[in-house]
């Protein structure tokens, strides 16, 4: 037997204004994105916004229904939304900022897991890391240099 240890960085910004002036703009992307979520039930709005190595971003935010397991998160609506458009284009970063109609929420709030899944397999596919950055309706920003750094020991299409 052999321990393993797992490490992973991230940088953590106080602030948008400590951001580039890009990432900022990406962020702004994913609060106008979150802005315009469907979350009746939940009360829990998500938005993401992609930025494409051409340049171009793509929206997405979370989407509910009544029949919980029928809705969907804001980074999987945005993803698919950019492989359905673009399908060769590479994703360079995605922005997600997330609010709730219930409580002020103060922390970074990072992709769930079924989310990290799809990311993954994009960024595994792309063959090149997908920066996240993520935040709450205020306060700290946190910022990966790599999806993969969110999900250790990820299972991709080599297994199958």
């Amino acid at each position: 037997m052999k321990k393993i240890d797992i490490t992973t960085s991230a940088i953590l910004f106080d602030n948008i204004s400590q951001l580039s002036t890009q990432d900022a703009f990406l962020v702004e992307k994913a609060v106008e994105a979150r802005q315009k979520a469907y979350a009746p039930y939940s009360k829990f709005s998500v938005g993401a916004a992609l930025l494409l190595e051409n340049g171009e971003i793509i929206l997405g935010n979370n989407q509910e229904n009544a029949a919980y397991p029928s809705g969907m998160c804001a980074e999987r609506v945005a993803i698919w939304k950019a492989s359905s458009e673009y399908p060769n284009m590479k994703v360079k970063k995605i922005a997600i900022n997330a609010a709730s109609e219930n409580t002020t929420v103060n922390k970074p709030v990072g992709p769930c897991g079924a989310c990290r899944q799809t990311l993954s397999e994009y960024e595994i596919n792309q063959k090149q890391p997908i920066e996240i950055i993520f935040m709450g309706e205020i306060g700290k920003i946190v910022k990966t240099e790599s999806l993969l750094s969110l999900l250790p020991f990820s299972f991709d299409s080599s297994y199958l």
